[in-house]
């Protein structure tokens, strides 16, 4: 008996055993298989992708931006490496599209005629004028207008106190610094070039281009890093001279600055300690770079001493001149002395 019972007892556990893994059941009936899932389940999903193949993540939306771009006619991909400057580490990149928030942002960022995408409203919003001209500019101008509901708004704005207005601003495709140059020529003038060193504001961007407009500029060289680049509060500023005038972009502003000096241009750096006074800036009429640095900090020690001349501003208390101020007296002497005042 016992060992029959031992039997019983060793042919039920491996019943048992047999059921657990989708055999037969205590009752010796066939099981249901899983149709092969469960196996998939226990494959896993494999080696985990690199961050630039995984759909969602930064870097994948990053490469995803960079593909684009220079897919894009004229984008420069298709260029030699030496037309592209690579002398200079020039990049042609684009800032990914921008959200501004706020009836108030959105209107005033609509009558500049800043580049818009889409114009979001959220539904069930409680319009008013703004609401209404801002609807109103944006058909006009021929951008969609998209109901959305508050939830997706707070996710699009990041959670930014939209009102339930938002306008998704265009990138903007930066040009190369050669590009500047090549304008110059192309008009069959010296090149006028403002450089920014540290400028942080995007409104002392946007103020720059729109002097650099006003007093016969060619453009407007920014370095990749550590500076404002062209936003809603850019376009804005410029009054709508971004439109018409380039601003370019180098990954390193004294490596870019070298290589101007090596096609004929002198660099110009506007400093408080400049041993020239700036009305006394006699290579204004040689083609020229003025370069800029930060209201308070002033230019970096490497960019200075890339500078060919350092002139200063004379003024009548110890304070210093707001960046966009400062571009706007020097391309106004360079203007004078070059005789291209409008009279």
């Amino acid at each position: 008996m016992s060992g029959a019972s031992g039997g019983r007892g060793g042919a039920g556990g491996s019943g048992q055993g047999r059921a657990g893994r989708g055999g037969v059941t205590k009752k010796g009936k066939p099981r249901p298989g899983t149709g092969g899932y469960g196996q998939r389940r226990l494959e896993g999903k494999g080696p985990t992708p690199p961050a630039h193949l995984r759909p969602g993540h930064p870097a994948q939306r990053r490469t995803a931006r960079q593909e684009a771009a220079a897919s894009r006619p004229g984008s420069g991909a298709d260029r030699p490496a030496a037309d592209r400057g690579q002398g200079t580490g020039a990049q042609r990149r684009g800032d990914g599209p921008e959200m501004v928030a706020g009836r108030n942002a959105v209107l005033e960022a609509l009558q500049a005629k800043v580049p818009g995408m889409t114009l979001y409203v959220a539904y069930r919003t409680e319009t008013d004028d703004r609401i209404r001209a801002a609807v109103k500019l944006a058909a006009d101008a021929g951008l969609p207008v998209l109901e959305t509901g508050r939830a997706e708004l707070d996710r699009l704005t990041q959670g930014a106190v939209h009102q339930g207005l938002a306008l998704r601003i265009k990138p903007y495709h930066y040009a190369h610094p050669d590009d500047l140059t090549a304008l110059a020529a192309d008009a069959g003038q010296p090149p006028l070039i403002v450089a920014l060193d540290g400028v942080t504001d995007p409104r002392n961007l946007g103020a720059i281009v729109r002097s650099a407009a006003a007093f016969g500029g060619h453009g407007v060289l920014i370095p990749g890093r550590r500076t404002a680049g062209v936003t809603a509060g850019a376009w804005k500023a410029s009054a709508g001279t971004l439109a018409r005038l380039p601003v370019a972009q180098a990954p390193n502003l004294a490596r870019a600055l070298a290589a101007y000096q090596q096609a004929g241009l002198f660099v110009v750096g506007l400093a408080a300690n400049g041993s020239t006074d700036i009305s006394d800036m006699e290579i204004a009429e040689s083609p020229l770079v003025i370069v800029v640095g930060s209201e308070g900090r002033g230019l970096s020690r490497v960019v200075a001493e890339r500078c060919d001349l350092l002139v200063r501003i004379p003024i009548t208390v110890a304070e210093s001149l707001n960046a966009g101020v400062a571009a706007g007296i020097a391309l106004h002497e360079a203007a004078r002395r070059r005789g291209t005042l409008a009279r």
